[in-house]
């Protein structure tokens, strides 16, 4: 029986403190970093780039194999 009420207590205790952390807002970091310089659009844009070259680069791909399916 003790056992079970530290297990109870202690899961009590994690509870509590995953709520608690879950409440606090958290402003001042938001308003730091790549965000408050307006980098985080250049290092969007270079991402959606990077995704769109792969993707156009794959179509490139499977239209050659496709093509070269087709000649067999």
């Amino acid at each position: 029986m003790n056992k079970l009420k530290y297990f109870a207590a202690l899961l009590v205790t994690l509870c509590s403190s995953i709520l608690v952390k879950a409440q606090e807002v958290n402003t001042a970091a938001d308003e730091t970093g790549m965000k408050s310089h307006g980098k985080i659009y250049v290092v969007m844009t270079v991402v959606i780039v990077i995704v769109a070259g792969l993707f156009l680069y794959l179509l490139n791909l499977d239209r050659k194999i496709s093509k070269l399916e087709k000649m067999n």
